[in-house]
């Protein structure tokens, strides 16, 4: 291996954390596209439009809210939190870059539009960066 590549031990946690923040940024886009539709996101909804049960649907609100994301109100849905809200927004920033990029090369919007999903999260600042510069000259 290397000198300068980290342990694979290193490299499985990293991943494994990064996985964990790409679930919680999926969980916020999500409650923040059901607020702009709906004034709210019920958990029922987001388990719904997450393909999960409303067990963890509820455990991952739960997270939101313990990392100060979300709050939640009796009789009413899930809400965004001030962060929760500037976390979505960047989340859809970044998906609409990668999704252009990728267009940008040639791919089919549909496939660019799937395949954005597991990139963006992945993707780092650098790099999400020089995408906008060269859509930016391309454009």
């Amino acid at each position: 291996m290397p000198p300068d590549m980290p342990p694979p031990a290193d490299r499985f946690l990293r991943a494994r954390e990064a996985q964990a923040v790409a679930l919680l940024e999926d969980y916020v886009e999500m409650i923040g596209d059901l607020i702009a539709e709906h004034g709210e996101a019920r958990v029922a909804d987001i388990a719904q439009r997450m393909g999960v049960a409303h067990p963890t649907a509820t455990k991952a609100v739960s997270r939101l809210k313990r990392e100060g994301l979300a709050v939640s109100r009796p009789y009413r849905g899930v809400f965004l939190t001030e962060d929760g809200a500037a976390l979505a927004d960047r989340v859809r920033q970044r998906h609409r870059v990668v999704v252009d990029m990728l267009v940008a090369v040639g791919v089919p919007r549909e496939a660019a539009e799937i395949d954005a999903e597991g990139i963006e999260h992945h993707v780092s600042e650098t790099t999400l960066h020089a995408f906008e510069r060269y859509l930016t000259k391309s454009g």
